[in-house]
């Protein structure tokens, strides 16, 4: 599995957190910064952000690939489409959630979203 990460980068306990539900081993960590320009326009900063990940046409549309969006919700919602774009289906998401009075606060592992099922979901309630 291939984790492409345009947030912080996870800590060990995260990545453990994250294997034991995905149920496989991440092999390759790609590591994408994120940080956006706010006075320029957002589409051209988020392809060049997916650019950066390196993946070739191939590896995005048959390698497992999951992937932590980053925090800030518009660059989130543009990287969604312009991964379906370039897989030809909605990747399944990383969702951290704070731990309840953690100090210094700390973020843990809480699921993983399969958007591609919730799409498909969605698909099957239009009827």
């Amino acid at each position: 599995m291939i984790l492409v990460n345009f947030s912080h980068p996870l800590s060990a306990d995260q990545m453990k957190q994250l294997q034991a539900l995905l149920g496989v081993p991440i092999d390759r960590v790609v590591e994408v910064h994120s940080q956006i320009e706010p006075d320029q326009p957002l589409a051209p900063q988020v392809a060049a952000m997916v650019d950066q990940a390196g993946l070739t046409l191939e590896e995005w549309q048959n390698a497992p690939i999951i992937v932590n969006p980053p925090s800030l919700n518009f660059s989130a919602v543009l990287l969604i489409a312009e991964l379906h774009g370039r897989m030809g289906y909605f990747p399944a998401c990383v969702r951290l959630r704070p731990v309840n009075g953690a100090i210094p606060p700390r973020f843990e592992v809480a699921e993983v979203l399969n958007l591609q099922s919730q799409r498909d979901a969605a698909r099957r309630r239009r009827n």
